[in-house]
């Protein structure tokens, strides 16, 4: 079954290049012509819901959005007040009765994720206030679990690599098993929706937004990634996916959180360089496709954000897509969707461009009411109104998240939720990502036995990168010191050469040190590494987040990139490391040479390997 549809996705990625001619086969179910969720033909379960429901409980139906607090009916005091100041009432249960979600999505900062068990009855107790008023219509529960450096699980969830190590790994195989396993996990806990894959093609290497969570800056290696992603997800584990950030935010210097950013794409570049994920996920059949708070004035001259466009989510994601699935906004409380209209105008701005589901406006009550007015007002028709909820009930229905039992088994959940099996897969998935870039001196494989080795550099408060490399290093038979060092001091760095010059080899870790504008204010990282490269003393370089740090450092003959920190990354590259396992991982992106702007200083594809012991 897993190779039947693993060469399935192999063929529509193909197949969204236009590389080859496409099979005879039944449309997927997100795709044009498809009898699925999209379809024109509806269930009448469907029909009869939408028949009877009043007009507040259909607008309801298109918010998703959060609550705070880790249980539904009793939340602490100050998830209580959060909840009262931002909807008035006092629990997530309430705010769910009371404006008709559709959706709600869990965060880490507004606590709904602490434990499996806990995640589990808070989601049995939103899906019991769903059942008990107005149309008794199930919630669509969903987070960010990107993986890498957006995940939102916590212990013992299984943590893959991030999608640009899945980039570097190039399987198919690994890219499918991380979501189907995933996917099964987010389910265990009731959770049916996650915000993934992205199918944004990383153009630009100095994206503040995207970089690792993106396959690579090969469309067709994205598209076949994102491809994996959705069957897994979708077929493996029974999730609704959602491919993001359409029409492709991979090629901006600006952050839509904060800004409005300019794709300046010929229609023929978005042609060639976007669309071939986004292809590729729908005709993989895509539940959920998610909008991008972008300009593209090639696709769209207005100015207007492509959330807020009508010929690109209408004109080009529906009629020339074929897209029939359910469009999704980015968070309406981001800056690149709010900075030409007011927050009463963009939730019916996005439904007349063609949008189905609101998430995160910055102001539910008064989004809803909105859209309530612009009913009133003939500026949205109800049959508008309900052309969105059908799209969304009827994905619903086949997720199994609109009929039958909505509650899940906290126990099960416990079980299944990071279990032996998946943290198996896991460590060999992540092996296959460290990528070995440079090996000049000779240095790698290590052979840490009674070495002294430092360990220093950034670190992750949630990970501890550097004690776990010491941790794993020390238990190869290495003498080591591990001396984290933050955004370096200059005497932070001069205690970190002082150590590197009493030992046998320093490992530095940097975490996106090529951006001295915000990540390394200064160049704080490339100040330590250019400072224990000085020292004449064995030096390797890690860079555990974008692969573009190595580039600064051409005076270090060892690098290497892991593309993530989570602990079985680094317990990856220790393997790496010391000959465990062979490095498997070639780079998804170029590397550029910041002394030629025109330079490549590593090109797509490189990564060296060796043999390990029989």
């Amino acid at each position: 079954m897993r190779a039947r549809l693993l060469a399935s996705t192999l063929a529509t990625a193909l197949l969204a290049s236009g590389s080859v001619s496409p099979p005879a086969q039944a449309a997927p179910s997100g795709a044009a012509g498809s009898t699925g969720a999209a379809s024109a033909g509806t269930s009448a379960t469907v029909e009869r819901l939408i028949a009877r429901m009043s007009l507040p409980e259909k607008v309801g139906q298109l918010f998703a959005t959060y609550v705070y607090g880790g249980d539904a009916t009793a939340p602490s005091a100050a998830d209580a007040a959060a909840n009262r100041q931002a909807y008035g009432v006092d629990t997530g249960a309430e705010v769910v009765a009371r404006y008709h979600l559709g959706g709600v999505i869990y965060f880490t900062w507004s606590h709904n994720l602490d434990s499996v068990r806990q995640i589990a009855t808070l989601s049995n107790g939103l899906q019991a206030a769903a059942g008990n008023a107005g149309a008794r219509i199930p919630l669509l529960i969903s987070t960010d679990q990107e993986h890498g450096i957006v995940q939102r699980m916590p212990a013992p969830a299984t943590l893959f690599p991030g999608s640009m190590a899945l980039g570097a790994g190039r399987s198919l195989t690994d890219a499918y098993t991380a979501a189907r396993i995933t996917g099964q996990e987010l389910r265990a806990v009731g959770i049916r929706q996650v915000w993934a894959p992205s199918a944004d093609v990383n153009v630009d290497p100095a994206n503040p937004v995207i970089g690792v969570r993106s396959f690579g800056s090969d469309p067709l290696l994205v598209a076949a990634m994102t491809a994996a992603q959705v069957v897994g997800f979708q077929q493996g584990a029974g999730v609704t996916a959602a491919a993001k950030h359409f029409p492709g935010h991979g090629d901006t210097r600006d952050d839509s959180h904060t800004a409005l950013p300019v794709i300046d794409h010929s229609r023929a570049e978005w042609q060639r360089l976007d669309a071939p994920p986004f292809r590729a996920a729908i005709a993989a059949g895509i539940d959920t496709v998610m909008t991008a708070h972008i300009v593209v004035p090639s696709l769209d001259p207005s100015g207007d954000p492509a959330t807020l466009s009508p010929p690109i989510l209408t004109g080009l994601l529906r009629e020339e897509l074929g897209f029939r699935g359910v469009v999704v906004t980015d968070s309406l409380a981001m800056a690149g969707v709010r900075q030409r209209y007011g927050d009463e105008r963009v939730p019916v701005l996005a439904l007349k461009a063609g949008a189905d589901l609101l998430l995160m406006p910055p102001d539910l009550d008064l989004a809803i009411n909105s859209v309530l007015a612009a009913v009133a007002d003939g500026e949205l028709t109800e049959a508008r109104i309900d052309e969105s909820v059908r799209r969304l009930l009827t994905l619903k229905q086949r997720r199994g998240a609109l009929t039958g039992a909505q509650t899940v088994d906290p126990a099960a959940a416990e079980r299944l939720v990071g279990r032996d099996a998946h943290q198996r897969d896991l460590q060999k998935i992540t092996d296959r990502t460290v990528t070995v870039l440079r090996n000049d001196a000779g240095l790698l494989p290590l052979r840490p036995a009674d070495r002294s080795v430092l360990v220093t550099g950034w670190n992750s408060g949630a990970f501890d990168n550097v004690g776990t490399l010491a941790t794993e290093l020390a238990a190869r038979g290495a003498r080591t010191t591990p001396l984290p060092t933050g955004l370096p001091t200059d005497a932070k760095i001069a205690e970190a050469v002082a150590a590197a010059q009493a030992s046998e080899l320093t490992v530095v870790f940097t975490q996106k040190s090529w951006d001295t504008a915000v990540t390394d204010p200064g160049g704080r990282q490339q100040k330590l590494v250019h400072a224990l490269a000085a020292t004449g003393r064995p030096v390797l370089v890690v860079a555990v987040r974008d692969p573009y740090d190595v580039g600064h450092f051409p005076e270090v003959p060892t690098q290497v990139t892991t593309f993530g920190y989570t602990r079985a990354s680094i317990g990856s590259l220790a393997r790496v490391l010391t000959g465990e396992v062979a490095p498997r991982g070639r780079l998804p992106v170029n590397v550029p040479d910041p002394a030629d702007p025109s330079g490549v200083r590593y090109p797509y594809g490189h990564g060296l390997t060796w043999r390990t012991p029989a």
